[in-house]
């Protein structure tokens, strides 16, 4: 009896192996075939359109140094000069906001570091925009802010009954004030910002001295790349953008997208373009595309470094990578005919900024990283009919990667890890993407980036500890977990049937995608 009910068993299952391959055989040669040959076929494409660029960046970087485009030799600069008979009224006046929400690992950083500025004392204002909700930590910035004013310092503590608009809505709030009237520039600094107190002498002289001149903006510097793996790929990506986009951007069209945070406006050019709006979660983007279709020009400065924090949980990371993916996509969508219908601007420049700027940056290289590498070439395993030639699975990706690593040459030895993090993070940045290009429900969501500032060498007792944050009953992220596991049965597959060898970076990969989807990446930060 039992082995009759074990040959039935076997018989059954022997017949439903037979029907899914049944299944497969007649929908693989009509439907999945033709379907991913042209998924291979655009996903070349877009590859090329990425090296394209690279490639493009990298010729034009190594002209600004080799015929040495310093910004002083580009736009006139000229230190401020003491003038006898009109004394401190010869400096501009400087307004200095600090938009900051619950910040209390780093408040007294950021508003020391703002009251630490050299500048005329009666030309200056320091103006922190709270809309913290917690009563304690608003308590403490209100004190903070008064212990520098009773040192003579010119600084006003503001605050809102309501957060609409986030960030861009306390900014415009803040440029509300009577007194903001008789100030010409405005610095602007995130709360994890801490700037050097020369800042604003090398800034804004070249304000002052070139009329055409919206926007200086500095290049961030990472206190805390060290403290573990994830902030290591985050500075590799990041010194690329400072490293070559932005001064790119600044040497050949005057334009880049504004950081947010770090730089000094003019407030007629911030004005003239519509000042802050909150309708996309990058306000910093969409005012800088504004105050260039205005006519203005950025000026970027590659050598004024200003120290600040990368997020170091992976909560805090996706939160931000959400935000920064979200919304370009959605600012794209939003600004797409205001810019072709722009007459203030070139043609070559309005190509630049939707072609160069938008859609391969901000859209096709987050689609093509995760749909190329993590979709499409592991399906050509399983559908050995399509092929993708070595050009395109090895070379381009390769050629993009080595270009990439420029920024950061201490981590060249990492570009592995790099390469595995950024496959892995490329599955929420296009999910971001696709939610900003089709303004779903999380179109606007915005969620303020955690900052921890000495809060772990505090509570470790030193050195801030590498491990990982994952409890049991955490959040596990599904979309990863399930990515995951397709890499591995397409590894599995390909050591079994294939003949590309592939499965060796579709186990690392999958591997990888399993860490992510488990949390096992970044700092961990305890309770207690």
């Amino acid at each position: 009896m039992l082995l009759f009910q074990m040959e039935a068993f076997e018989g059954a299952r022997d017949d439903i192996s037979f029907q899914v391959g049944l299944i497969w055989s007649q929908v693989k040669e009509p439907v999945m075939v033709p379907l991913l040959r042209v998924s291979v076929f655009l996903c070349l494409a877009m590859s090329l359109m990425m090296l394209v660029e690279r490639v493009y960046m990298g010729f034009v970087i190594c002209l600004v140094k080799l015929f040495g485009r310093k910004p002083e030799k580009r736009y006139k600069w000229e230190p401020m000069k003491d003038d006898v008979e009109l004394g401190n009224s010869t400096y501009p006046m400087v307004l200095v906001q600090v938009p900051m929400y619950n910040e209390r690992e780093v408040y007294q950083l950021s508003i020391g570091a703002a009251c630490g500025l050299s500048w005329p004392s009666d030309r200056i204002i320091i103006q922190i925009l709270d809309d913290s909700t917690d009563p304690t930590i608003k308590e403490l910035v209100q004190m903070e802010c008064s212990r520098w004013a009773s040192k003579g310092v010119n600084i006003k503590y503001e605050v809102r009954d309501n957060r609409n608009g986030y960030k861009a809505g306390a900014l415009k709030e803040g440029m509300k004030r009577s007194y903001v009237k008789q100030c010409d520039y405005v610095a602007i600094f995130d709360a994890d910002f801490q700037p050097e107190t020369d800042f604003l002498w090398r800034t804004v002289p070249f304000l002052v001295n070139n009329p055409e001149l919206g926007l200086v903006q500095a290049r961030w510097k990472f206190v805390n790349a060290n403290e573990c793996l994830m902030t290591r790929m985050q500075e590799m990506s990041l010194d690329y953008h400072f490293t070559v986009e932005q001064e790119v951007g600044s040497s050949t069209y005057a334009f880049f997208g504004f950081n947010g945070t770090a730089g000094v406006w003019r407030i007629s050019a911030l004005n003239e373009a519509g000042g802050w709006k909150d309708r996309t979660t990058v306000e910093d983007m969409d005012l800088a595309v504004r105050a260039s279709l205005k006519g203005w020009k950025f000026l970027y400065l590659a050598n004024l470094k200003v120290k600040n924090e990368l997020p170091s949980t992976l909560k805090a990371y996706r939160y931000q990578q959400h935000r920064w993916s979200c919304g370009p996509a959605n600012l794209f969508k939003k600004m797409f005919t205001e810019i072709m219908r722009n007459k203030k601007v070139s043609l070559w420049k309005k190509i630049y900024v939707i072609y160069s700027f938008f859609f391969v940056r901000k859209v096709v290289a987050h689609i093509n990283t995760f749909v190329f590498y993590c979709i499409v070439l592991p399906a050509t395993v399983v559908v050995p009919e399509v092929a993708v030639p070595k050009w395109g699975a090895v070379y381009i990706p390769s050629i993009i990667t080595l270009l990439n690593a420029v920024g950061t040459p201490r981590s060249l030895h990492l570009l592995v890890f790099w390469i595995l993090f950024e496959n892995t993070m490329s599955l929420h940045r296009t999910k971001a993407t696709i939610i900003g290009l089709l303004e779903t429900s999380r179109v606007n969501e915005w969620v303020v980036t955690e900052k921890l500032g000495d809060a772990l060498k505090g509570k470790g007792g030193g050195k801030a500890p590498k491990k990982f944050r994952f409890k049991i009953g955490e959040r596990i992220h599904m979309l990863e977990l399930l990515v995951g596991f397709y890499l591995f049965f397409c590894g599995c597959y390909d050591i079994m049937f294939g003949k590309n060898r592939f499965y060796i970076f579709l186990y690392i990969q999958s591997t990888a995608f399993f860490i992510m989807a488990f949390g096992y990446v970044g700092t961990f930060v305890p309770n207690s």
